[in-house]
């Protein structure tokens, strides 16, 4: 055999299938795995000594929001420091591709509570494809892109509250059908943000079934994770059965006190739709809180139009008033259908450098410090931070969380927000927590199962053949990491924390973490999924 580019030698090798592990070289060429032996010394440029050591395929991240990040962050260690070498991006319905000169400045400034306004990327893009292409001159992670429904709608039809009509609706189509022939894996929505909030279940199942034809998967944030999480999933397993449509359900939780013990009977929805016949699965990340954009907890009915309307609007006393009623009293679809905990709404992040103080405070808590009631208060933070600001809400169960990452469909993701000064620690610590926290330490799961949780499983669902596995003839995705000591380091205090035990990633056969430190390597491609009729 001639030198190879890289050898693994003498690791654990738990190669994602779930089969117990052994003990092999693997030996890499040319951006693939082409040697897994435990019956011939391998010999390469470089060899990496992994006596002690585990080497899995390299982690899916099945809810990522990097789209900018891969762009102008070089290290990229929040997800290349903990193992992931794929990122599915253009999640929860909103993202930069497909756009045009009206709607590009619109997305930029819609998402920078998620991605911020990084010097130095311009969206000189326009469609999937092209974005893709971005991509392709090299980044440090792979990329998977989903469609973004509410990026759709808005090309098509606005912000507007409202049936799209036969043309928009047409329109809406193609642009999926478009990106979905570009490259994209399939089709995500935001249904708790506008304008994809205001899309009914008929326009759903409609461009359900254009992604049905070729191949792809609908990874919908649902319309609701509170009051109305049952019936918001089960309007998701209806839309996959209508159109037939593969349905996986993002970021899939069941939060807030009245969703308590309740993880049960979301599962016994997926296991009765599995039994159906439809290809159903989910992802979650381990952690209780999540992390959004402040104003996304507002009534959609006063976001019609987009963030100009909106300020508009909140200069009306009577408008302001029905607002607040909503937040306080009744629920917003925004916030999910439950009064506003004010207490547990930390302000993670902010636009304006003059208001970098609140960071780290609830609303409740900057609302007393300014002699204000919470409700008000937040809404004059919302127009003097541009509508920018993002938010901590701290509103998760954990007895759900362990239940729900135990089904049988179950993948990881981190849905890592990466702006901000206080964001959400799961974005630099989820892959590293499953295999520390919740397989080592609770025992949850064997090191087996969980990494297939976090590779080939993905990797089927995203119809990837020659990724998720340890094998000759896949793309040589590798992490090898130290089972004993593997651990999420990144806090809520300190959330920018590498994650330990985890000294080796390779990307596409290229070391990207080598001993712990970023290379040089900038070998992530796009990863299109080839549609098919």
């Amino acid at each position: 055999m001639p030198e190879l580019d890289i050898v693994i030698r003498g690791a654990e090798v738990v190669d994602g299938t779930g089969a117990d592990r052994f003990r092999a070289d693997v030996g890499v060429k040319d951006g693939r795995i082409v040697a897994v032996t435990a019956d011939e010394r391998l010999g390469g440029a470089r060899v990496i000594d992994a006596g002690g050591l585990v080497c899995a395929p390299g982690f899916i991240d099945m809810h990522a929001h990097s789209e900018l990040a891969v762009l102008h962050d070089h290290d990229h260690l929040a997800k290349l420091g903990q193992g992931c070498t794929l990122e599915v991006l253009g999640q929860d319905g909103l993202s930069y591709a497909p756009i045009d000169d009206d709607t590009a400045p619109l997305m930029w400034e819609a998402i920078a509570a998620w991605n911020g306004r990084p010097e130095g990327v311009e969206l000189t893009w326009r469609s999937v494809g092209e974005y893709l292409d971005r991509v392709d001159k090299g980044t440090p992670t792979n990329v998977a892109y989903l469609v973004p429904h509410g990026t759709v709608r808005m090309l098509a039809m606005g912000w507007d509250d409202r049936p799209p009509t036969e043309a928009e609706l047409a329109l809406m189509k193609t642009l999926v059908a478009t990106g979905l022939e570009e490259g994209a894996v399939g089709l995500s929505a935001g249904l708790s943000y506008p304008p994809g909030m205001y899309a009914d279940t008929a326009e759903l199942v409609e461009l359900c079934a254009v992604v049905a034809r070729y191949g792809g998967y609908f990874g919908p944030h649902q319309r609701s994770y509170g009051a109305g999480a049952l019936e918001g999933y089960a309007e998701m397993i209806a839309i996959a059965r209508a159109s037939g449509c593969d349905l996986h359900l993002a970021h899939a939780t069941m939060n807030y006190e009245v969703n308590a013990h309740r993880a049960g009977e979301l599962l016994k929805l997926v296991d009765a739709a599995l039994d159906e016949g439809i290809d159903i699965g989910l992802d979650t990340y381990p952690y209780l809180a999540s992390m959004t954009m402040l104003a996304a907890l507002l009534p959609s009915w006063s976001v019609e139009g987009g963030y100009e309307a909106l300020a508009t609007r909140l200069s009306d006393g009577v408008v302001r008033q029905r607002i607040i009623h909503e937040l306080d009293v009744t629920g917003t679809d925004g916030a999910n259908g439950v009064p506003v905990d004010w207490e547990r709404i930390e302000i993670a992040g902010v636009v304006k450098p003059e208001l970098r103080h609140l960071v780290g405070d609830t609303v409740a808590g900057a609302a007393r410090a300014a002699s204000a009631t919470p409700s008000e208060y937040y809404l004059d933070l919302l127009v003097s931070d541009d509508f920018g600001t993002a938010c901590l809400l701290h509103v998760g169960n954990e007895e759900n969380v362990r239940e729900i990452m135990l089904h049988r469909t179950h993948t990881g993701s981190s849905d890592g927000v990466l702006h901000g000064e206080k964001i959400h620690p799961r974005a630099w610590g989820s892959f590293a927590r499953y295999l520390g926290h919740y397989c080592r330490d609770l025992g949850l799961f064997s090191l087996e199962d969980i990494v297939a949780h976090l590779t080939s499983r993905p990797a089927r669902r995203l119809g990837l053949a020659d990724r998720g596995v340890v094998a000759p003839g896949m793309a040589a995705d590798l992490v090898v990491f130290e089972p004993g000591s593997v651990a999420d380091r990144a806090t809520f205090a300190e959330p920018r924390r590498q994650a330990a035990g985890i000294p080796f990633v390779v990307v596409n056969g290229r070391l990207a973490v080598d001993d712990e430190r970023r290379t040089d390597a900038l070998a992530g491609r796009s990863v299109r999924r080839q549609p098919h009729r």
